[in-house]
């Protein structure tokens, strides 16, 4: 067993439906919920995420809830925000801010987002998401729709989508 497949096993993750592995670690259900334009929402929920060399790719998405990254182990994460008025950022989750990494980033809700790992055997992150995450909060992000309207990020849109 390598250390990745070690790893995914210990944290007991899974596949998550943009890419990498995923376990729910935290919600605020003890809390009373959140009134939220979308419906009631747990007022914070958390995640360990995880990409590897066999799962490099966070594929583009949107969430409407902001959201916290926190690195923890392994190589850099390299993260690629579009916001609503077509603004690229990129970004450096990793160990030494003395080489650009930040500990970490915060996406706000109604921005779009894709992550990869550049090299290594893996990255690990958490996530805290306010209002909690819900599946129903969250849009996968179609090439045509994306180049349709961030025309000018077409490399990237093609390089995080299917």
């Amino acid at each position: 067993m390598t250390k990745t497949e070690a790893l995914i096993q210990q944290l007991q993750l899974e596949a998550h439906v943009e890419g990498g592995f995923f376990r729910r670690t935290y919600e605020s259900g003890e809390r009373p919920l959140l009134d939220t334009a979308y419906g009631p929402r747990l007022r914070l929920t958390s995640i360990l995420y995880l990409l590897t060399r066999t799962a490099p790719i966070g594929r583009w998405h949107l969430n409407r809830s902001d959201i916290l990254h926190f690195y923890h182990l392994g190589e850099p994460i390299r993260y690629y925000l579009i916001d609503d008025c077509g603004q690229l950022s990129t970004h450096t989750l990793g160990p030494d801010p003395s080489q650009g990494h930040q500990l970490q980033l915060v996406v706000p809700g109604g921005v779009w987002k894709a992550s990869h790992l550049p090299h290594g055997d893996y990255g690990l992150i958490s996530e805290a998401v306010c209002p909690g995450f819900e599946f129903d909060d969250m849009s996968l992000g179609a090439r045509a729709q994306l180049l349709h309207r961030f025309p000018q990020h077409a490399a990237l849109i093609e390089q995080f989508t299917p």
